[in-house]
């Protein structure tokens, strides 16, 4: 589950808002809209009850911390603590403005790539890979065309279509689950590669670096894509030697294999290349990927004969809706986060990391990140909310600020996307796929961290 602008987030990938549209999928994959279906909600299902905690414990560890600095004879505390609530709440506004034509603008696009069938066309394409990652499950099974539609979706950030054919995936899955209970290998590897779903085009992070000012947010698009594939292969693999995947099999050493040497090539060819000339490559293909994706959408569109203006138009109405509902939800995190913020209580977690990472002899300029990926895990809107303050505080080119946008898209919300996809079945037991997807997470918080230090220094 990517995080999206509309597109997680990703977060990638991953955010905590989708608009959820109740689709008809037939066992070939193909989609229609229910008529007047189409609700729009704040969070995905799942995240409001761990969210509920969450954002009261920002504000009790924050008023614990601002009662332990008044009694140390520092008065001002409270001023500061009022003062952010309000900072934090115009900051919100601001992001939301960018928000509104970002989103409007991407959606619109994404409309006109699906009508082109864009996402069946390489729902097709990789049908073949998963019919051996799931073995269990019978070829032909209209499971696996759901599977490779939901991950198509996921890879082209389209969140708002991959979340429903993800979740009648999961309920394809589950009726050839012998223990409806607990989850089968397929459910497991579905799951945990969904929560490390790999995202061609983190749009939302190049949409908060725009909207704080960032000469060229599209800086941050090959460290992510690397620090994502990473992760998005540790997922793989731990699961694999889980389950005992035959990763032997022929057509699964072409495509993994095949993939591993695209990517260490084009890492060998990065390896050779200055820090200058690698930051001004990542903005390069960052910008000529997200335009000639555009514009390849654009002329499939037109060579399908799809009304390229009206579909524009209808998938931007959709991401205005989707913008307008996300308000509410932004205020009240980045308030949180800027209280907790101004309490000191974030300043004596990240000097107490900074004190080992010394200890250690390593340099300490990543810690300031490091409050991105620890919350990214229980919740995408705490980590979106830790990003731009980190941008904020930091400057939105600094490193930390670098290293947590990489954090941000490498990352997943693991326990909102176990509670959405097991929820949905009723699935009690996760067995392993919690440690799974969290290793994964690890990997991609390492990644980030590493990958930032050889692009960035």
């Amino acid at each position: 589950m990517a995080e999206v602008p509309s597109p997680h987030e990703g977060d990638g990938t991953s955010a905590a808002f989708i608009c959820t549209v109740h689709l008809i999928v037939d066992a070939r994959g193909h989609r229609s809209p229910r008529v007047g279906s189409a609700v729009i909600i704040g969070l995905r299902p799942g995240e409001l009850t761990m969210l509920n905690g969450l954002w009261l414990g920002f504000f009790v560890v924050a008023a614990l911390a601002a009662v332990v600095r008044w009694i140390g004879g520092d008065a001002t505390v409270w001023a500061s603590m009022v003062e952010a609530l309000f900072t934090m709440a115009k900051t919100s506004v601001d992001v939301m403005i960018l928000l509104f034509g970002t989103l409007t603008l991407w959606l619109g696009f994404l409309r006109i790539a699906e009508k082109a069938g864009l996402v069946d066309m390489l729902a097709r394409l990789l049908s073949p890979l998963f019919a051996r990652l799931m073995p269990e499950v019978p070829r032909g099974h209209h499971s696996l065309g759901l599977v490779t539609l939901s991950f198509t979706a996921n890879g082209l950030g389209l969140d708002n279509a991959a979340t429903p054919i993800g979740l009648r995936a999961m309920k394809a899955l589950q009726e050839l689950n012998p223990n409806p209970t607990s989850a089968s290998n397929a459910q497991v590897l579905f799951m945990v590669m969904n929560a490390s779903s790999f995202v061609l085009l983190p749009v939302s992070i190049f949409m908060y670096r725009a909207q704080q000012g960032a000469e060229d947010p599209a800086l941050v698009f090959l460290p992510i894509l690397l620090a994502n594939a990473v992760s998005s292969a540790s997922a793989l693999l731990s699961v694999a030697v889980m389950q005992r995947l035959r990763l032997w099999d022929p057509v699964l050493l072409a495509w993994l294999g095949g993939a591993a040497l695209a990517i260490g090539t084009f890492m060998a060819v990065l390896a050779g290349l200055s820090a200058t000339a690698l930051t001004a490559l990542s903005s390069l293909l960052g910008n000529l990927t997200l335009f000639g994706l555009i514009l390849s959408f654009l002329l499939l569109g037109a060579l399908k004969k799809v009304p390229v203006y009206e579909s524009f138009v209808e998938g931007a109405k959709e991401g205005f809706e989707v913008a307008k509902n996300l308000l509410p939800y932004l205020v009240a995190m980045l308030c949180a986060v800027g209280v907790l913020r101004a309490s000191g209580a974030l300043d004596v977690l990240l000097d107490g990391v900074r004190w080992c990472v010394e200890g250690l002899g390593w340099d300490t300029r990543f810690v300031e990140a490091l409050p991105t990926g620890l919350v990214k895990p229980f919740s995408g809107s705490a980590a979106r909310a830790m990003l731009i303050e980190t941008m904020q505080s930091q400057g939105v080119d600094s490193f930390p600020a670098l290293v947590a946008a990489t954090m941000q898209g490498s990352t997943e919300t693991t326990f909102y996307v176990l509670a959405v996809y097991f929820g949905a079945v009723g699935i009690q037991r996760a067995r392993h796929a919690v440690g799974c997807a969290l290793f994964a997470d690890l990997v991609g918080v390492i990644a980030s961290i590493l990958v930032c230090y050889w692009f960035f220094g």
